[in-house]
């Protein structure tokens, strides 16, 4: 199922979370590190600051092993709601925020 997610970015953790996502770290986990990659890829900060993205995932509940083993340590206020297929948000994209936070600091 693939669901659209939004969560609010913990800016704290912007160096950590842009290394894995760059380093292979998070592409080599299994079974869903590449879908966690590709979904930081489409991610979007929207005007109201939080994250948005669309991801697959076969998790009951919904994305529980990302957020176990990634998710929950870079977001927090985590929501799902199934969609038809993935979709384009509106926003600044997240991995250009994410380089942009890191290059702050």
């Amino acid at each position: 199922m693939i669901y659209h997610v939004r969560a609010k970015f913990r800016a704290d953790t912007a160096a950590a979370f842009l290394a894995k996502l760059t380093d292979g770290t998070i592409d080599n986990q299994r079974p869903d590190g590449s879908e966690i990659v590709a979904s930081m890829d489409r991610a979007v900060v929207n005007s109201e600051g939080q994250v948005e993205w669309s991801e697959l995932c076969y998790c009951n509940p919904p994305l529980a092993h990302e957020r176990a083993t990634v998710l929950d340590l870079h977001f927090e206020d985590i929501s799902t709601e199934p969609i038809e297929a993935h979709e384009q948000h509106e926003g600044r994209p997240f991995m250009q925020h994410l380089g942009a936070l890191v290059s702050k600091t």
